[in-house]
């Protein structure tokens, strides 16, 4: 589709995700202090508030994938950018789990948040045209069937993905089906529920007239994906530059 034919962007939806990508870097360089002992050892251990923090912004970044699936493809499928957008996210997701096994194989990142947006925006596809409740209701069932059911089956390799396993695998990020998915399928319920009221509608206009903070403020939100990249690679040659330059 031509880019003068597709929707205007959401900037909302950008300042959120903007915000989403601040409270990563936060967390980050809370666990970067750790990692080269400026701050005590499990600072960031679950259950702990940086625990906390870190499953709230994970959420809010697979909330907003799904939003975003709606918005681009709720009004029909865009084959051609929707696979270009998957295998920037499938590429992401590879690089990711080679830098975490090389630096940490006992602890290397297999399904994390990458891993999980990549999934989960295949499947979603299967719901995209449910009905907003209908949507909810599926959510709820997700959420339930991980407090709920659980068996050493999904403890398999090719099945840990799931989340119904009794024993969390050891991994550095971990977003399963189960219950993130639930999350995923929220974001589209709103999304979808936003755009039946005609409220996406609205907030595409917002604002009329783009100022140069709500430009600058959702510049991130708009290269998500490279700034999750690189800002853990950079935080780290920061911290660990100052630890060695200082002590």
């Amino acid at each position: 589709m031509p880019a003068s034919l597709r929707p205007r962007r959401i900037a909302l939806v950008d300042l959120a995700r903007s915000a989403a990508l601040l409270g990563m870097a936060i967390f980050h360089f809370t666990f970067d202090l750790e990692l080269f002992g400026h701050l005590p050892p499990g600072t960031t251990a679950w259950p702990g508030f940086w625990a906390v923090f870190a499953r709230v912004v994970a959420g809010s970044f697979i909330f907003l994938a799904g939003v975003s699936l709606y918005l681009a493809h709720g009004g029909g499928i865009r084959w051609r950018d929707f696979l270009l957008r998957l295998a920037r996210i499938v590429g992401a997701a590879a690089l990711v789990s080679l830098a975490t096994y090389m630096a940490l194989p006992e602890q290397y990142v297999f399904f994390g948040i990458l891993h999980a947006i990549a999934a989960f925006s295949v499947l979603g596809l299967l719901f995209i045209r449910l009905p907003p409740l209908l949507l909810v209701a599926v959510a709820g069932l997700i959420y339930a069937g991980r407090t709920l059911f659980t068996a050493p089956l999904f403890a398999e390799p090719w099945l840990v993905w799931t989340g119904l396993s009794p024993f969390p695998p050891l991994t550095m990020d971990f977003e399963p089906l189960f219950p993130w998915f639930g999350t995923f399928l929220l974001g589209i319920a709103l999304a979808s529920a936003a755009a039946r009221t005609g409220l996406a509608d609205r907030l595409r206009a917002w604002p009329a007239r783009p100022g140069k903070w709500t430009y600058r403020l959702s510049w991130p939100g708009r290269h998500s994906l490279v700034i999750y990249l690189v800002h853990q690679p950079i935080l780290l040659a920061l911290v660990g530059g100052l630890t060695w330059a200082f002590g």
